[in-house]
């Protein structure tokens, strides 16, 4: 019997022992993690006010849409007038 046909039963061994030992510990862990809350929960006011944060970000960014629409329609009036393409090529200013 040499040394490699010693070590299978060796490593069997200790593997066995490893998985007996290891899976229960590995599963207490995992019932830890799953009863510990994912987020502290916050308090009422502090909820309350970042739903009125996100709503007045809501209506900023519905304003910002209407200006950058009026943006684009005077620009397009203005090119229109003038002659010069919309949204065309633009060089910028030699000095």
């Amino acid at each position: 019997m040499g040394v490699n046909a010693l070590m299978v039963p060796i490593v069997l061994f200790i593997m066995t022992g490893v998985t007996a030992i290891g899976v229960p510990i590995a599963k207490a862990y995992a019932r830890r993690i799953e009863r510990e809350p994912r987020q502290p929960s916050l308090p009422p006011d502090v909820s309350a006010r970042l739903e009125r944060m996100e709503q007045a970000l809501d209506s900023i960014a519905i304003e910002v849409e209407r200006i950058s629409e009026g943006q684009r329609f005077t620009t397009k009036l203005l090119a229109e007038r003038s002659g010069a393409p919309v949204g065309g090529d633009v060089s910028p200013p030699v000095r």
